[in-house]
């Protein structure tokens, strides 16, 4: 049998499962890293777990490796969409999904999606997250990014900022190599809809931790914005 399917005993019945693949890029997640990575190795369709330690200062790397996860170490920073490309080239799966480090336990959620792409109702499942609550930026960047999806895709979305997506082979093929930066999900939208593939919005009881209205949250999102709106750019001058 191909070694993208296992054999898996559930309640009395022999099924065979598409193997998933999940790659996390984590930087300074050390205190989320173990109960993201744990919430998805219950599943008995996951592979593997993927941490790519993007040169965390602190003990990301030993928690992975402690929870089961396979860990690439990046020498230094090298960015979100950098460390994904690593993961991808490593990623052995059927369904590859993405997830963000500090998820923590809600990354239990994370079957909504990839289940999508194992009954062929899409070619990438991307996580909605409920309405957050807490005091976040002013929306620029994701009205930025949300404006350029449609724009170059043809397609409204809601979660065009998510990090939680799960992609078939196809899909995942028509997106590689990813923006290095905080653009990688951004492009990697566009790339799939100009490409005429699938994207479907889960709704999921995710939450992760957010940048609030202070000077770190602020630069942060400044960075963000930056990275996005130098993509859309290079996308207009093609």
């Amino acid at each position: 049998m191909d070694s993208a399917y296992s054999i898996v005993w559930h309640l009395g019945v022999i099924l065979v499962v598409t193997q998933v693949s999940i790659i996390i890029p984590a930087f300074n997640e050390a205190c989320y890293i173990t109960n993201t990575i744990k919430a998805v190795k219950f599943y008995p369709e996951v592979k593997e777990v993927i941490v790519i330690d993007d040169g965390s200062l602190d003990d990301t790397k030993e928690n992975a490796i402690a929870a089961g996860a396979i860990v690439h170490s990046n020498p230094y920073n090298l960015g979100k969409g950098a460390s994904l490309n690593i993961g991808c080239s490593m990623a052995n799966g059927e369904v590859i999904m993405f997830l963000d480090g500090d998820l923590g336990f809600a990354a239990w959620e994370a079957r909504k999606l990839w289940e999508v792409i194992l009954r062929n109702e899409a070619d990438c499942a991307i996580a909605k997250f409920p309405k957050s609550n807490g005091a976040g930026g002013f929306g620029l960047t994701k009205a930025l990014a949300k404006w350029g999806v449609s724009y170059f895709g043809g397609q409204n979305l809601a979660t065009v900022l998510s990090g939680q997506r799960a992609f078939n082979r196809v899909a995942l093929k028509a997106i590689l190599p990813l923006d290095n930066g905080f653009g990688a999900e951004v492009k990697a939208s566009i790339d799939l809809l100009k490409k005429g593939l699938r994207i479907k919005e889960i709704d999921v009881l995710m939450t992760h931790r957010e940048s609030g209205r202070d000077m770190a949250g602020f630069l942060h999102r400044g960075k963000q914005f930056r990275h996005i709106l130098k993509l859309l750019a290079s996308e207009a001058l093609r």
